[in-house]
């Protein structure tokens, strides 16, 4: 999965939100709220989600209505895997990162690493 842009990360964000497909123009108002974006800018951006995977859409008419194809925590996840994979010594990331997790967090991935299967 390649990573966001701000403009396609501010979109993704829309659709997160949004649990049905959303019209180009319903991800345009809801991102105008903030900003003055053109109708083709969001369209544009949204066409280039869909070729990367991050946007799933059906045709309504002569419109697509879009959803995202990944929840936020799976882009997250995904995201951080993707860091460790390019830091070449994950191990020694993932030790950085257990010092600065929170009792909760660190409650979470104990039982997470539990219910894990053993790889074989």
């Amino acid at each position: 999965m390649r990573r966001l842009g701000e403009l396609e990360t501010s979109v993704m964000d829309v659709l997160w939100r949004t649990p049905e497909p959303m019209l180009v123009r319903a991800v345009l108002d809801e991102l105008n709220r903030d900003r003055n974006l053109a109708y083709t800018t969001v369209m544009t951006v949204l066409d280039n989600l869909f070729r990367k995977d991050w946007v799933t859409r059906e045709r309504e008419g002569r419109a697509y209505r879009y959803r995202a194809a990944v929840s936020r925590e799976e882009a997250a996840a995904q995201a951080l895997r993707d860091v460790l994979d390019a830091a070449g010594d994950s191990e020694s990331v993932l030790l950085h990162f257990a010092k600065s997790v929170s009792d909760s967090e660190s409650d979470a991935l104990r039982k997470a690493l539990r219910r894990r299967p053993k790889a074989r």
